[in-house]
């Protein structure tokens, strides 16, 4: 008996600390100030090489600013130095800011339609690609509590890239080198396709 409300207490203290722990979206408004030179005004970024963070979970945010400032695992120049001197909290807040945001939705390429969307619903069996959409959802959602991205609307170039770098491994802050292994089987041709069907999937 004991046991089990020691247990309790124990789950309560670490909830509560959680919630104490979440990032502040105002707080995060002021400090995202630098970031909207390459990510655009809250989030959408207009140049296709950044990525849009609008409206991408908070808990995936965070991750990737603390894997660019702490691990080898995602490297990059430009990250490194912006995240260089920003705190847990700090982290925290800018990723409450960005999840908080409305994304805007791009357009997918009409040739490579049928390619991208046959990938992104039903992977390629033929080479053990698997479904984008098993881990990210019909709509390109993602999945939260798993810190899988939200996929819809993202700029198709970013998605290339980042799909390239997974299969060469310069990318590796995948769990159980799970993108990796995905993106080693895709062809440059179905990397493009699914990127700029996930650029108009809503």
């Amino acid at each position: 008996m004991k046991l089990k409300i020691v247990l309790s207490l124990l789950a309560s203290f670490v909830i509560a600390s959680s919630a104490q722990a979440a990032g502040n979206a105002k707080a995060g408004q002021d400090k995202a100030q630098a970031c909207f030179a390459c990510h655009g005004v809250n989030g959408n970024a207009s140049n296709p090489v950044w990525p849009k963070l609008a409206g991408q979970n908070a808990g995936y945010l965070l991750k990737q600013l603390q894997d660019f400032k702490s691990s080898k695992q995602r490297t990059d120049p430009l990250m490194a130095g912006q995240v260089a001197s920003l705190s847990e909290q700090d982290m925290e807040d800018l990723a409450a800011f960005f999840a908080a945001q409305k994304p805007t939705i791009g357009t997918a390429d009409e040739v490579d339609f049928e390619t991208g969307q046959r990938i992104y619903r039903g992977g390629n069996k033929v080479t053990g690609v698997a479904a984008c959409m098993a881990c990210h959802g019909p709509a390109g959602a993602g999945n939260p509590a798993a810190r899988f991205p939200m996929l819809s609307g993202q700029n198709a170039d970013y998605t290339v890239k980042q799909l390239k770098a997974f299969r060469s491994a310069d990318r590796s802050n995948d769990a159980g080198k799970m993108m990796q292994n995905i993106a080693g089987n895709m062809t440059d041709k179905e990397i493009a396709a699914v990127a700029s069907y996930m650029q108009g999937l809503h």
